[in-house]
């Protein structure tokens, strides 16, 4: 049987779009929020197999659940110096946001 593990997520960085975009139009209506509200930096949350983290925005976690479900199975990232540890993040391309998964070994 499959070992299955917990990973914690940490949010590491959030982009703002007036840095990314600079002066060019994107094109968003004049009261979107230039930086995603929906996390802080230093926010963790732990996830267990086959669960979404409470509060987590569900966009972002469907852009990262491939590395979620991979540390939680075991895999590694050749280009990552640690094993067990990733960071990812979401594809908005206004505001993105940096995440950190880490696999608990229990």
């Amino acid at each position: 049987m499959e070992t299955m593990h917990k990973v914690k997520i940490t949010v590491v960085r959030k982009m703002d779009m007036r840095a990314l975009w600079g002066g060019t139009e994107t094109g968003t209506v004049e009261d979107f929020p230039p930086v995603c509200d929906a996390f802080e930096v230093g926010d963790e949350f732990i996830v267990a197999p086959g669960q979404t983290p409470a509060g987590f925005c569900s966009g972002a976690f469907a852009d990262i659940y491939r590395f979620v479900s991979g540390l939680q199975r075991g895999a590694n990232y050749t280009w990552m110096e640690r094993p067990g540890e990733v960071v990812v993040c979401c594809v908005d391309a206004f505001r993105p946001v940096v995440f950190k998964i880490e696999r608990l070994e229990e």
